[in-house]
C-alpha cells in the first residue's frame, strides 16, 4: 500500500500533502463518492405486479440513470448508480454464481451496467459479508473470489458490502479479503465496507488502520431513516466521537455518515438544507436516495448547489469538526482549499438546532473561530449566493439562523505579498483540535 499524496496549487505555489495514514492504493474515491443509492427510498420492494413504477427492477435504475444525466445531477458531480439488496435471485445457479432476478432483471446486470456506463455514468451494486444479505438473499461467504469476479465481468464500478449474518469478530479478515479478491480482478472498484458499524454493535474495537488500508469509504453508525431524528441522531454521533471518528477521512478513505434523504418525505426545507451543509463538512459520500421523477425544484436546487458540492469535494480531503454547542447552537468548521502562506481557508456551517419557532443571532468574529490570516478572508453565504467582501480576523459576523436551519459560510484566505515564495508547512492537523470557541 502506498501513502496518498496530493499536489495542489496555491497562490504562492505548490503544495504538497502527504497522507498520515496509509490508505487503500486503488487510485479511487480520491473525493467523496458522488452518485444515486436505491435503498432508503425504495428498500426491498420486490412486488413489480402491483407497483411497476417502485420496484427494485431494471426499470427502475435505467430511469434513475436517464434523470441524473437529463437533469443535472451528473453535470453536477453525481456519477453512481448503486444498486441495493433485493435484486439477486433467492438461490446461486448450479455453477455457484449469483443470479440477478430474472423478472425484474431481465437483461441482466451487465446489459444494466452497459446502459449506466452510455451515460457517461458509472455502476455500484450491493452484496454482504454473510451467509445471506440483510433482506434474505445469497451473502457472499465462501464465494470471495468467484462473486468479485462476476463483478468485474459485468463491468461493476462500486461495490458496498454489507455485513449482516455474519460474525463481526470475522470482519477483520473477511473484509480485507474480499478487497484483495476485487483488485484482483484488474477491475477498479471503490469498496463500501459496513466492517465498523457492525464491531462497535458487537463491542468490539474496529481496527481503523486496516479499514483504511482495505476500504475506500465505510459505515460507522446507524441507518438513516427518513425522519429529521435520524438526521440528527448521526450529527450528534459524528460531533460527539468526532476525535475517533475525524483522523480516519481523506483522500481515498471516507467516513460514510449514510444516505442524503432530501427531497423525500421526512425533512422540512430546512433541515434538507443541514443534511446537505453538514455532510459538506463532513466530507461525506454524497449518495441521493429520493425518486428523482418526482422531486420538487427546491430540493433539486439544495441536491445541485455546486458551491457547497465544491466543499464537500474539497481535495485536501479534511474532515470537518464541531467546534462549539451550547444552548442548541452549533458551529461546524471544515479547512479548504485555498492555502495561503500557513492559513487555511474555511466552510463554516452554523446550525440552530432549537426548535422554539423563532431564528437565532449568532454572533463572532473570524478570529473566535480560528481564522486569523491578517491580509483576511473573502466571505461568501452559500445557500444566499452573498458575497460579504474581505473581513479583517477582528470582523464580527452577525448570522440568523431558522430553527433547525443552518448557514453556511465560506471564507478563503486572501494572499499577502508578504510571504515567501515557498509556502510554509500549515500548522493544521486532523488529530488535532486546533480551532476553538469558547462558550
Amino acid at each position: 500500500m502506498a501513502s496518498m499524496k496530493s499536489c495542489v496549487w496555491t497562490a504562492v505555489g505548490v503544495l504538497c500533502v502527504l497522507g498520515q495514514i496509509l490508505g487503500l492504493d486503488n487510485g479511487l474515491a480520491l473525493t467523496p463518492p458522488m452518485g444515486w443509492l436505491a435503498w432508503e427510498r425504495f428498500r426491498c420492494n420486490t412486488d413489480c405486479k402491483n407497483d411497476p413504477d417502485n420496484c427494485i427492477s431494471d426499470r427502475l435504475f435505467r430511469t434513475m440513470t436517464d434523470i441524473l444525466v437529463s437533469e443535472g445531477y451528473a453535470a453536477a458531480g453525481y456519477e453512481y448508480i448503486n444498486v441495493d439488496d433485493c435484486w439477486p435471485e433467492r438461490e446461486r445457479d448450479p455453477r455457484g454464481r449469483l443470479v440477478p432476478d430474472r423478472e425484474r432483471f431481465p437483461y441482466g446486470m451487465k446489459s444494466l451496467a452497459d446502459y449506466v456506463h452510455s451515460k457517461g455514468l458509472k455502476f455500484g451494486i450491493y452484496e454482504d459479508y454473510g451467509n445471506f444479505t440483510c433482506a434474505g438473499y445469497p451473502g457472499v461467504v465462501g464465494h470471495l473470489a468467484g462473486d468479485a469476479a462476476t463483478f468485474a465481468a459485468w463491468g461493476v464500478d462500486y461495490v458496498k458490502l454489507d455485513g449482516c449474518y455474519a460474525l463481526p469478530a470475522d470482519m477483520d479478515h473477511g473484509y480485507p479479503d474480499f478487497g484483495r479478491q476485487l483488485n484482483a480482478t484488474g477491475r477498479q472498484m471503490v469498496y463500501s465496507c459496513s466492517w465498523p458499524v457492525y464491531q462497535i454493535y458487537a463491542g468490539l474495537q474496529p481496527n481503523f488502520s486496516s479499514i483504511i488500508e482495505h476500504c475506500n469509504l465505510w459505515r460507522n453508525f446507524d441507518d438513516i431513516q427518513d425522519s429529521w431524528a435520524s438526521v440528527e441522531s448521526i450529527i450528534d454521533y459524528y460531533g460527539n466521537h468526532q476525535d475517533v471518528i475525524v483522523p480516519n477521512a481523506g483522500p481515498g478513505h471516507w467516513n460514510d455518515p449514510d444516505m442524503l434523504i432530501i427531497g423525500n418525505f421526512g425533512l422540512s426545507y430546512e433541515q434538507s438544507k443541514t443534511q446537505f451543509a453538514i455532510w459538506a463538512i463532513l466530507a461525506a459520500p454524497l449518495l441521493m436516495s429520493v425518486d428523482l421523477r418526482t422531486i420538487r425544484p427546491e430540493y433539486k436546487a439544495i441536491l445541485q448547489n455546486r458551491k457547497i458540492i465544491d466543499v464537500d469535494q474539497d481535495p485536501l480531503g479534511i474532515q470537518g469538526r464541531r467546534i462549539y454547542k451550547h444552548r442548541g447552537i452549533e458551529i461546524w468548521s471544515r479547512p479548504i482549499l485555498p492555502i495561503q502562506g500557513q492559513y487555511y481557508s474555511y466552510a463554516v456551517a452554523f446550525v440552530n438546532r432549537r426548535t422554539d419557532g423563532t431564528p437565532s443571532d449568532v454572533a463572532v468574529t473570524l478570529r473566535e473561530l480560528g481564522l486569523n490570516n491578517p491580509s483576511g478572508y473573502r466571505v461568501e453565504d452559500l445557500y444566499e449566493d452573498v458575497d460579504y467582501g474581505v473581513l479583517s480576523p477582528q470582523t464580527k459576523i452577525k448570522v440568523k439562523v431558522n430553527p433547525s436551519g443552518v448557514v453556511i459560510l465560506r471564507a478563503d484566505a486572501q494572499p499577502s505579498f508578504a510571504y515567501n515564495a515557498i509556502p510554509t508547512r500549515t500548522p493544521y492537523s486532523p488529530l488535532n483540535d486546533v480551532f476553538r470557541l469558547s462558550k
